[in-house]
């Protein structure tokens, strides 16, 4: 089984992440996609964070009737802080030896690798996948610690769009794959603030999320922070 991991706080979900899901699952012909919402992460601040099970359902809801696309709860069972290299152990082992793991990471999100707990035996264990981002340059990865010497001139051809994905070789392990995508308008911070506004949120979230959110009140509170 070839598994798609797609970590975040999905503060809330909405089109873009679903969009970007249905896009690398068909890309790389992923088994499965599983959605893992993040319990406490280390690299969040606090404020504007819906609790754990809110995200959980929405995420449920968001994804009902896709054959391809899973959840798990195991980052909101654990408790403290949330780190990347014990969900993916505990998958190894869920899933079996068998099992290849490809780990979904926006760009900008893979700039932070580093600062990440075992990042080492993180690349060890599986695949990473890391998406473009709006604002991010692929070429920002030849200074990254721990990223393999590679061709320059291939991170500048995945910017200008003239290359369709770049595999980067990592010595005994499954490597690392950049992939550009088309960029995503949408952002969940633009999503809270036009809660707060009370504005509409139509082709911005499948409608069950939106009825959750007003039923729920949620984001109503949160006016002086704009984190992702």
């Amino acid at each position: 089984m070839h598994l798609g991991i797609l970590g975040g706080t999905f503060n809330p979900i909405h089109y873009g992440h679903l969009g970007s899901a249905h896009e690398v699952r068909e890309k790389l012909q992923l088994d499965q996609i599983l959605f893992v919402p993040t319990g406490d992460p280390p690299h969040k601040e606090g404020g504007t964070l819906a609790a754990g099970n809110d995200r959980y359902e929405m995420v449920r809801l968001a994804i009902a009737g896709e054959p391809f696309f899973a959840l798990s709860d195991i980052e909101l069972r654990r408790k403290g802080k949330s780190y990347s290299i014990d969900t993916v152990r505990h998958l190894q082992a869920e899933y079996g030896p068998l099992a290849e793991l490809s780990f979904l990471i926006g760009l900008d999100a893979f700039l932070d690798f580093p600062t990440w707990k075992e990042p080492q035996a993180l690349l060890q264990a599986c695949r990473f996948v890391v998406i473009s981002r709006p604002g991010q340059s692929f070429q920002s990865l030849a200074s990254l610690p721990l990223f393999p010497q590679t061709d320059p001139g291939a991170l500048t051809q995945l910017d200008a769009g003239t290359l369709t994905s770049f595999e980067v070789a990592v010595p005994s392990a499954p490597g690392i794959l950049c992939l550009p995508l088309p960029p995503c308008p949408i952002s969940a911070s633009e999503i809270r603030q036009r809660i707060r506004r009370g504005e509409a949120l139509a082709k911005l979230l499948p409608p069950s999320v939106e009825s959750y959110i007003l039923q729920h009140r949620l984001y109503q509170e949160d006016r002086d922070h704009t984190h992702i």
